[in-house]
């Protein structure tokens, strides 16, 4: 592909190897140094006049970290003439803070997204926004992708004639059924009430998931609260297995193996959008799928001027 040129910040390097192998490009260096008044700076070591530039960068931790890289990845690309810099962040982290629902509260999804149009960004790819109306938080074109064809593509081995999928909430629902049309399933939701970041309720589950193998979906699973919340509810309701997925694994303090210690959960399924953090974690249920060529092949269309929308028609 010519005249383009991709660049990764330090939260996710792995990703953007394997998104720029799918492109057949080489991964553009990036020198990230922090003077001694700690603050960073960036050098992109490649040209990038009149250059169509990606930028891969989740939004991990140290979150605040990796936003001020890909910021002033950003701003370099912008004073180094690029023609359209696009960021691609697999994990857009304060998509979370999407609403005042409370007083004094920051609307920190929208106040990131100007300072990232501010910054120099003319396009963004995002994977799964915890919510739809992040996208409109953008002054510039979003393409938003989800990663429910390799999840479906995944969960298609087993026989699932009598499988239903389970959603957390009713914020999440309808990804859930969109997943659930996907592999021919019925869909079921919790009852779920958010008292603060890792207390929650789940009265009671919507639809029927007796004697059922259900598979609960999320967006991200960060410590884990209110899967194992669910859980509880699923096996009051006589489920006969329990299969947990999501796109973000997040997995922060020790969700992963409070989850994997779960005697009737089989298997824990994510994506690559983030570093799954597994050290000194159990993996034996842990599966990982790649979003990497999805990601590669909305970058060649972005950069070739194709439909991005069409990749979820072929579905």
């Amino acid at each position: 592909m010519r005249d383009i040129a991709v660049f990764s910040g330090s939260a996710h390097p792995d990703l953007a190897r394997e998104v720029c192998a799918h492109l057949g490009v080489p991964l553009s260096p990036t020198r990230i140094s922090r003077f001694a008044n700690d603050c960073l700076g960036v050098q992109l070591q490649a040209n990038c006049r009149e250059r169509d530039v990606f930028l891969i960068q989740p939004l991990v931790r140290p979150v605040q970290e990796h936003l001020v890289e890909l910021l002033l990845m950003c701003d370099a690309a912008r004073g180094a003439s690029a023609a359209r810099i696009t960021v691609v962040i697999p994990h857009y982290s304060y998509a979370r803070s999407d609403k005042k629902d409370g007083p004094r509260i920051s609307i920190g999804g929208r106040l990131v997204a100007d300072l990232l149009v501010a910054a120099g960004a003319s396009r963004v790819l995002a994977m799964t926004l915890h919510s739809p109306q992040v996208h409109g938080f953008f002054s510039v074109p979003v393409d938003h992708l989800n990663a429910l064809r390799e999840l479906a593509g995944h969960f298609r081995r087993y026989d699932l004639a009598h499988t239903t999928v389970v959603s957390p909430d009713l914020g999440n629902a309808k990804e859930a059924a969109a997943f659930a049309r996907l592999i021919g399933t019925r869909v079921a939701a919790g009852a779920k009430q958010r008292f603060a970041d890792d207390r929650v309720s789940i009265s009671s589950v919507i639809g029927d998931v007796t004697g059922q193998d259900v598979i609960v979906l999320d967006d991200e699973i960060a410590k884990g609260s209110t899967v194992l919340e669910l859980l509880a509810r699923l096996r009051e309701s006589g489920v006969r297995s329990i299969r947990v997925a999501c796109t973000h694994g997040l997995f922060a303090a020790g969700a992963l193996k409070r989850l994997s210690e779960q005697p009737d959960v089989l298997e824990i399924v994510c994506t690559n959008t983030v570093p799954v953090p597994v050290d000194g974690e159990p993996t034996g249920k842990l599966r990982v799928l790649s979003i990497a060529p999805a990601l590669a092949e909305a970058v060649r269309r972005i950069h070739n001027g194709e439909s991005v929308s069409a990749l979820f028609e072929q579905s």
